[in-house]
Formats: structure tokens, C-alpha cells, sequence
């Protein structure tokens, strides 16, 4: 059926294809590298302890089966080896039916990772890379061009994630409707980059020019996605070239880079497709039976979009299948941070030597500079912001965080930038201190050289040591 493919996006299918393969490597290598500290056997949140308690059908996972620290690292490098292999283009090696399922492999096993990753793997770009990974395995191979209702598919999914941002931010802090919301956002994210600081000291007109701007981008630019080239194009372009200015502006893991992924495929690449035959009918019968699946369950996530009561990030099924989406419908005006520190005093008192534990992304020591990780997802970095805006983001598993602190533990250790204690001499005594950070100004920067001014605000979590119930939460 003629009507079925879509030649034109050739191109567009290929260069999808190969920048979803290695947005995965980029996950399972996270996943591979901080498990063992956040979800392992002696993890914060271990999965045996999650597994007991939430049944499969709830979150599929192979890890109902089977749980041991060697099988999830077998099971991540996997994940890993597969995906790189798909980034290199192994699925154009096979036939249509083989590479279906190779692109399904990838898809089935980080979704076993997310759905027992608990509050470590929250993040609304964890379902993305998911819905996006299942699309991907229908999208066909060398054998076929793609099929437009995939590629409808694909748009209808950058569409929610462009416009649900826009709504959110309408209907929820009324600095978006003021456009005052970037005077306080580059300052206030979770994790600035190493540009934030130039970005929040650009002028207030220039603010307000860029939030108008992303209004422009997120609710009336989607819309144009369905309209033919080179409308469509444009519309896609213009959001490549915003998702580029915000990875400029801070860390914000894959969210902006598969958002980038996603709307390539729209823009007109210049190809000769090859001459294939028509697809299989099997082929064309899957396809088609998969897409009516999706848009029926689009509904719920349409109704909570265009709902006053929009909520954000939400899954509407154990598959993560067809998601909501949105980001920062609210944006702190003032920075807190939680400074980690610890102590080989036996007795802590004011004066004890307090040294602190410094994070590899998020701030701590007011004159280190912040890094850029994205797409590299500091899960730990990440949950310290969420625990400084609220200790009730912390509770399930800070206190497990302090007890590995006082530990030694080595798999903890590995996601801090630096321990101020030396392997094998742990602290006897941690505790936790709320500060407010600011940014220094241009002149406070050149006298002292440090981006941050900060100032103690109150205690966190007074100081603990490794003992039964000695341990607070926050």
C-alpha cells in the first residue's frame, strides 16, 4: 500500500534510529555504574526489598524472577552491548522480522530497570526513552521505508511533550504568565552547567524575550508538526534549536538531547531512498494493529493535558506505553542545598572538624565550578535537590545514604566527587546543614573567584553515627 510508507523520511528514520541506540547506551551505562549504591541488594532502596512488596503486574520486571547484584550488572551491560550494536547499525544487517524483536530487546530490558528503580529512576525522561524505544521497534528497517502512522505516532509523542510543558507552566506558577520565570530558573535548577551562571546574569530584558519565546515554542510551534513540509520542518527545527539553547543552560540528563532525537526525523533531510519492494503484509498488520492500540490509550494522557488539574511526568500503564509529560509548572525563587559533612571526632561538638563531602554535579564548595554531564543522569545529585526543597523527598532513603557515608561504602563513595576521608578511615559522626545559594555577582566573582555565595540556614539531620536507630531521618 502506498499509502502505508513514507519514503522522504529515509533519512529522518535513520538518523532517529541511530540517536535513540546511543541515548540507551547512555542509560544502561548509568544504570550499570550507580545501582549497586541506590538499588542493590545493600542498596538505599534495595529491589528485593521492592519486589516483596509490589506485585509484576504492577511493574513488570524481570527482577520479580530473579534478583542478585551479578545478574542486574549482567543484565545492564547487555542492555548496553545491544544497544551500541543497534547504534551501529546491526538491525540493517537482518531481516525486517529480526529486526523488530532486536529493537524490542532494548526497550523490554530497561523497562525491568525503571519499573524497580523506585524513586531513583522518578524522572519523566525515563518514560520518554521508553514510549520512544517502543515506537522505534515498529519503525522498520532497510527493507521497508517507515510507515506514516509511526511517524505520526512519533510527532503525536513530541507534540505532548512540547505542549504539556507549555501548559504547565500557564497553569501553574504565575511567573511564566509574567515572564519574570528565568530571572530566578538558571539560579534555582537542579543542576546548573557550566554556562548557568552567564545565562542568569544575562539582562532582564533578554529574560523576558526567552520566555516569551519558549511559550511560543511549547504551544503554538507543535501544532505545526502536523501540517506538510517545509512547514513541518520549520516547526521541528526551531524546537531542535531550542532544546540546544536549554543543554547550553543547564543539566537536565537525555530529556533535551532525545527530545532533539525525537524531532529530527521531521526535518527534511536530503536522500535518495533505495528501491525496495512493498512491506510485507504481516508487517503492515502488526503495524497498524500496534498504532490503534497506542491512540486508544492516548486518551487519558490527551485528557490530562488539556485538564486544569494537569499533572506532570505521569505513566498511565506498567509498559510506560503512552505517557504524560512536563516540566517545571513551578521555579523556586531562592536556592537551598544540603551540605553532607562528617567527623572522626569521638564526641562532635561546634568546634569538631567538620569536612565536607563534595557531589560530582550538584553545588557544594561555593568556588567549584558546575559541570556538564547531560545526558549522563547523576541520580544522586538529582534526589539532593528534590531533599533540599523538602525533607520528604529524602525520608525513604537518606538515612540509608548517611549509614553508607559512616560505612565506608565504596559503591556510595563512587558517586560522590570526593570524600574528605581517606579509603578505609571512615567518619564516626555525619551530619546534614540546609544552606541558601546565590549567585556571585560579576564583581564578587572576580575578587574571590567562587560562583556561589551562600549562608547557613538550619540543621538538616543532627549528627549521627553507625549505630541501631542512630541513624535520623531528616
Amino acid at each position: 500500500m502506498d499509502w502505508f510508507v513514507a519514503p522522504g523520511y529515509w533519512t529522518g528514520r535513520l538518523v532517529l534510529q541511530r540517536g535513540l541506540a546511543l541515548l540507551y547506551v547512555v542509560a544502561f551505562l548509568g544504570a550499570a555504574f550507580q545501582f549497586r549504591a541506590l538499588i542493590g541488594e545493600r542498596g538505599m532502596l534495595p529491589v528485593p526489598r521492592f519486589t516483596a512488596r509490589v506485585p509484576f503486574r504492577r511493574a513488570p520486571s524481570v527482577f520479580h524472577v530473579r534478583y542478585s547484584d551479578r545478574f542486574f550488572a549482567l543484565w545492564a551491560w547487555s542492555g548496553c552491548a545491544v544497544s551500541a550494536a543497534l547504534a551501529a547499525g546491526i538491525d540493517a544487517w537482518v531481516p525486517l522480522w529480526a529486526a523488530m524483536p532486536l529493537w524490542l530487546v532494548p526497550w523490554a530490558m530497561y523497562l525491568s530497570i525503571v519499573n524497580v528503580g523506585q524513586t531513583w529512576y522518578g524522572f519523566g525522561w525515563e518514560s520518554l526513552l521508553l514510549e520512544t524505544g517502543f515506537l522505534a521497534v515498529f519503525l522498520g528497517n532497510d527493507e521497508v521505508a517507515p510507515p506514516v502512522v509511526v511517524l505520526f505516532l512519533l510527532r503525536w509523542l513530541l507534540f505532548r511533550v512540547e505542549f504539556g510543558a507549555g501548559l504547565i507552566k500557564l497553569r501553574g506558577d504565575a511567573c511564566w504568565r509574567k515572564l519574570t520565570c528565568l530571572d530566578f530558573h538558571h539560579e534555582t535548577q537542579p543542576m546548573p552547567g557550566p554556562l548557568s551562571w552567564f545565562f542568569h546574569h544575562l539582562p532582564r530584558s533578554l529574560h523576558r524575550v526567552e520566555t516569551a519565546a519558549n511559550h511560543v515554542t511549547q504551544l503554538a510551534v507543535p501544532v505545526l508538526l502536523f501540517t506538510p513540509r517545509p512547514v513541518a520542518t520549520a516547526a521541528a527545527s526551531l524546537m531542535i534549536v531550542t532544546q540546544l539553547w536549554l543543554v547550553l543552560s543547564g543539566n537536565f540528563a537525555w530529556l533535551n538531547w532525545l527530545t532533539i532525537v525525537l524531532a529530527l526525523p521531521a526535518v527534511a533531510f536530503p536522500s535518495t531512498p533505495p528501491d525496495v519492494s512493498g512491506p510485507p503484509l504481516w508487517y503492515e498488520a502488526v503495524v497498524l494493529a500496534v498504532a490503534t492500540a497506542l491512540i486508544t490509550l492516548s486518551y487519558r494522557p490527551a485528557r490530562n493535558m488539556l485538564s486544569r488539574r494537569q499533572v506532570m511526568n505521569r505513566s498511565f500503564d506498567p509498559l510506560h506505553l503512552v505517557n504524560t509529560y512536563g516540566a517545571f509548572g513551578s521555579v523556586g525563587r531562592i536556592r537551598y542545598e544540603v551540605v553532607v559533612e562528617g567527623t572522626a571526632d569521638e564526641v562532635p561538638h561546634p568546634e569538631s572538624g567538620w569536612r565536607a563531602y563534595e557531589f560530582k554535579g550538584k553545588p557544594g564548595d561555593p568556588r567549584y565550578w558546575p559541570r556538564q554531564f547531560a545526558p549522563w543522569h547523576l541520580r544522586l545529585d538529582w534526589m539532593m535537590w528534590f531533599a533540599a526543597l523538602s525533607p520528604a523527598y529524602a525520608e525513604p532513603w537518606f538515612g540509608g545514604f548517611v549509614e553508607r557515608l559512616l560505612a565506608g561504602d565504596r559503591d556510595t563513595l563512587r558517586l560522590l566527587r570526593r570524600s574528605p576521608f581517606p579509603a578505609g578511615a571512615p567518619p564516626r559522626f555525619v551530619r546534614a546543614r540546609l544552606y541558601r545559594y546565590r549567585y556571585t555577582t560579576w564583581g564578587e566573582l572576580r575578587a574571590s573567584g567562587a560562583c556561589w555565595e551562600r549562608a547557613f540556614v538550619r540543621e538538616f539531620m543532627p549528627p549521627a553515627r553507625l549505630a541501631s536507630e542512630a541513624v535520623r531521618r531528616p
